[in-house]
């Protein structure tokens, strides 16, 4: 990972993660499809992923409003 300045060891669940989160439920895909695509049995455990982005969502939605904010 030197070549990236990448200064943590990535691991195959980060990628899971990251495709999971960042490249479906992020950009729309239902979590059903996301929940096949990772071969989980329980769609509940797909739900982890949705809760990072509902979080995720809130906070940049908190970020947003204090830039707009006149005071």
């Amino acid at each position: 990972m030197i070549l990236c300045s990448i200064h943590k060891n990535l691991t195959f669940h980060m990628a899971r993660h990251t495709f999971a989160t960042t490249v479906t439920l992020s950009n729309g895909v239902p979590i059903e499809t996301v929940s096949k695509m990772l071969g989980h049995t329980k769609v509940a455990t797909t739900q982890i992923y949705a809760r990072v982005v509902e979080r995720k969502l809130k906070d940049d939605m908190h970020a947003l409003k204090q830039k707009l904010s006149l005071t």
